[in-house]
């Protein structure tokens, strides 16, 4: 379903030094893990931001939250993925529309709606049994 080299582009927003380290022994299934947590870390902060009236932060964590994303959509393996690749390409792209609708209208709700939505991805993946880890 993922390709086996994931965008890295999309671990800048990130962070770096021990993310890092931890992407050059990760396998690709950690790699979107990592990514996952941290589009989630970012619209958790971009939240904060909203309730603080930081504009500026906000737009700078939602952003990232975006790009990481994108990353993760980039990454889709639609010959290998089939219907689940297209599935998840077209709810990745209403996430990324939401996050710029909530950046816009400073909507916690759509920060939350996104977030709902990017956990419940994420439990999928989390649950995915070890042996199919490594990938293709």
């Amino acid at each position: 379903m993922m390709q086996a080299m994931v965008n890295k582009k999309a671990l800048e927003g990130y962070g770096r030094g021990a993310v890092e380290s931890e992407v050059n022994f990760a396998s690709p299934h950690r790699i979107i893990q990592m990514l996952m947590e941290g589009a989630l870390a970012k619209i958790a902060t971009a939240k904060g931001c909203i309730e603080r009236g930081d504009g500026a932060e906000k737009v700078r964590q939602i952003s990232w939250g975006m790009n990481i994303i994108n990353g993760l959509r980039s990454s889709l393996n639609h010959e290998l993925g089939g219907e689940v690749s297209a599935n998840l390409d077209s709810l990745y792209e209403y996430m990324g529309r939401r996050l710029q609708e909530a950046s816009i209208n400073n909507d916690i709700a759509g920060l939350d709606e996104v977030t709902k939505l990017l956990m419940e991805i994420k439990s999928g993946w989390d649950d995915i049994p070890a042996e199919f880890h490594q990938g293709q």
